[in-house]
């Protein structure tokens, strides 16, 4: 007999920062929290630039034009930093 669980759904639903971390909750209701610290562009960002943050990826991404940077789902789920 197997266990039935409930779908994953690693898409991205909303990003919030706190002073030295980024939170993103994932639509399956997962929140993902990490230090700022692994992402140098995000850490030395304004508040302002950190606020405009956009999904890509088909929902398993988020980008930040201004700042150029990237994350994915993926990466966060396995604890991956930015490359230094």
């Amino acid at each position: 007999m197997g266990i039935l669980a409930p779908n994953a759904d690693e898409r991205v639903k909303t990003v919030e920062f706190t002073e030295d971390s980024l939170s993103v909750e994932l639509m399956d209701g997962r929140i993902i929290t990490v230090p700022l610290a692994w992402y140098p562009r995000l850490l030395h960002a304004t508040p302002e630039q950190l606020s405009q943050w956009q999904i890509s990826g088909g929902g398993y991404g988020i980008h930040w034009e201004e700042l150029d940077e990237d994350i994915s789902t993926e990466g966060l789920l396995r604890g991956s930093p930015a490359p230094r």
